[in-house]
């Protein structure tokens, strides 16, 4: 039987390459734009970390293989795995109508415009079903190049993102206000970002009658043995957690956005966001992508069934659905710093349908408005992990990510 390209190789890393991720890392802590980093690459057997750097930009502790980050929308490939779950044990199905748990989303109403005013609308043609949550195709969503619309702005004004400009309120009050939103595009129309994953965290809640972090516990971080993962970080932890800064953009002067103690993740949280409201570290997530590459196992275990992952790690856009994602991705990369463009999107992730850098087609996973960047590659049995506590007000924890990419593909060993 022939053998296939990743068993014919040692599985592993150069030193050369793994040398020259860690010059390139180095280099960017040295130029003082990211205070500090931790870097995980994995393949195969052999795993590499790297912890650069300090915890805060006017120095202090240095950062540690252990160091607790905001895992921003990273969280998103995460957390769908509770939602897989359900799927698998037959307690959702893929056509199943939300109403049925979330009735405020029932009897929805479409502008007939993107930029209509918010009483401008016409029926759906048919009810919200949960392919179209996970897909990230039931209407609603981010839209950066829809800023100043009235219905992004009514997003803003609810509630309904992660504590921007507003703090988001428990579960039931979010469900309520998001139900007196009309649809930016009829369900299963078009892909939009971000408030999908979070109405998911609702979902599993309500199917299974146990807070979405609960469920996540007993059935994802315990058994993967993600100890230091969840919605907020305790007090014997919080020395753990940098600072997160948001550079300016104009002068890149390192302002503080939210801080560890007493900030926004020392204390539990009313909304538990499976968008973007995890706070992680790098080996807990490498135990978690590394399952998925190994087809829902870990260890002896099943955390989830094999066509469950390969539903979510596979692109689930139509053509037509995946040319506007990738239109929004390129025709605002100076707003993303090229961050986003992989093609497709699966459930929770992103999934390369092109080759457009150094990953090959079929990589998976997302990136974080943090600094953050979490990727699995099938074909070559490896993970990369890298975080920082540095937001994308600025290009410079894009630049580092994009660099980490490029150093990880060119250290492969075959």
């Amino acid at each position: 039987m022939k053998k296939s390209a990743a068993e014919l190789s040692n599985g592993g890393f150069s030193e050369a390459g793994l040398s020259r991720m860690r010059d390139v890392l180095t280099r960017h802590v040295m130029s003082g734009k990211i205070p500090g980093l931790v870097a995980l690459v994995s393949r195969g057997d052999e795993t590499h970390v790297e912890a650069i750097g300090t915890m805060r930009h006017d120095g202090g502790a240095p950062m540690r293989r252990d160091t607790i980050f905001r895992m921003a929308s990273t969280s998103k490939p995460v957390t769908i795995a509770a939602a897989m779950i359900l799927l698998d044990e037959c307690r959702l199905r893929l056509d199943d109508l939300v109403e049925t748990w979330l009735p405020e989303l029932a009897d929805r109403r479409v502008l007939k415009r993107i930029d209509s005013p918010l009483d401008d609308i016409v029926p759906a043609r048919r009810p919200i079903t949960v392919r179209d949550l996970l897909t990230s195709t039931f209407g609603l969503g981010m839209d950066l190049t829809s800023l100043g619309t009235p219905i992004m702005n009514a997003i803003f004004e609810q509630g309904l993102t992660p504590d921007l400009p507003v703090p988001m309120p428990g579960p039931d009050e979010w469900m309520r206000r998001l139900g007196t939103l009309p649809l930016m595009h009829q369900p299963g129309e078009r892909w939009q970002y971000h408030i999908s994953s979070d109405l998911l965290g609702v979902l599993v809640a309500r199917v299974t009658g146990q807070s979405f972090e609960t469920f996540l516990h007993e059935r994802i971080f315990g058994p993967l043995g993600m100890k230091d993962t969840g919605f907020h970080v305790p007090a014997d932890k919080l020395d753990r957690l940098p600072p997160l800064y948001a550079p300016d953009p104009q002068t890149g002067e390192f302002n503080v956005w939210d801080e560890a103690k007493g900030g926004r993740c020392s204390q539990p949280p009313a909304f538990q966001g499976g968008g973007g409201g995890l706070c992680s570290t790098v080996d807990d997530y490498h135990a978690y992508f590394r399952m998925l590459l190994n087809s829902g196992m870990h260890g002896t275990e099943r955390i989830l069934s094999r066509p469950a992952v390969q539903l979510m790690t596979t692109n689930r856009l139509t053509l037509e659905q995946q040319a506007a994602r990738n239109a929004m991705a390129s025709n605002n990369v100076h707003v993303s710093f090229g961050q986003g463009q992989h093609g497709g999107w699966g459930f929770g992730m992103a999934v390369r349908t092109y080759r457009g850098d150094y990953a090959p087609i079929g990589q998976f996973g997302w990136d974080g408005g943090c600094g953050t960047s979490t990727y699995a590659d099938p074909d070559n049995r490896l993970t990369g992990i890298l975080l920082t506590q540095v937001g994308m007000t600025t290009a410079d924890s894009a630049r580092v990510i994009h660099d980490f990419w490029t150093t990880v593909y060119q250290a492969i060993e075959d």
